[in-house]
């Protein structure tokens, strides 16, 4: 468990580290997260929605002030997982009923083989009872997906089951599909919920 841990921090880091912190304006708040500059669009990028009769997903955010947040992760995760998205989950309950209402969630499986779409929808919605569950068995269709994020992942057959590791790193996605920031496994759920009070503000001026 240790070592799936410092790899999915690790490559997380390396996802972020070309990242500056915090705005551009001197007198603006300073986000927890990563700014990447220039912001990369993932408007390209979708992927089937298992919780929408696989449905094609677009990452961007339906309401025209709201936020997409999105994870890769996988249901046997043994650590990172879990508590990331129970973070998450912290931080959005912090927020007042009309914030909430703008933003939406979505949980890429890595491992689409043992995340199949029986379990996946019931893993992620344990956490967040309104996420999307979004899967694909195409492993070029997902590389695509993750690469437009940044993310990086593996998974290997070893003589004692299967290893995962990837990009630990959670994500936030407006409107016309800009990667806004992206915060690194770790990150408390008050600072995710002071930088999701900055992002609805940027978003809706």
């Amino acid at each position: 468990m240790i070592r799936w841990s410092i790899a999915i921090v690790a490559l997380g880091l390396v996802a972020t580290a070309c990242a500056g912190t915090g705005s551009n304006a001197t007198d603006a708040p300073v986000l927890s997260g990563f700014e990447r500059t220039p912001t990369p669009s993932v408007s390209g990028a979708s992927l089937p929605e298992v919780t929408n009769d696989d449905q094609s997903f677009r990452f961007e955010a339906q309401s025209k002030d709201g936020l997409l947040l999105v994870y890769f992760g996988f249901t046997h995760c043994p650590d990172v997982c879990p508590t990331t998205l129970a973070d998450l989950r912290a931080a959005l309950d912090q927020l007042d009923p009309s914030e909430r209402s703008r933003i939406e969630t979505a949980m890429v499986t890595v491992d689409p083989d043992r995340d199949t779409a029986d379990v996946l929808p019931n893993y992620v919605r344990s956490f967040l009872p309104d996420a999307a569950a979004l899967r694909t068995e195409s492993d070029a269709e997902l590389r695509a997906t993750a690469d437009a994020f940044g993310v990086t992942y593996e998974v290997t057959e070893t003589a004692t089951g299967v290893e995962v590791i990837h990009t630990g790193s959670l994500y936030a996605v407006a409107p016309n599909g800009d990667l806004l920031i992206s915060w690194p496994f770790g990150v408390t759920p008050e600072d995710l919920n002071k930088d999701l009070r900055i992002l609805l503000g940027r978003v809706s001026a």
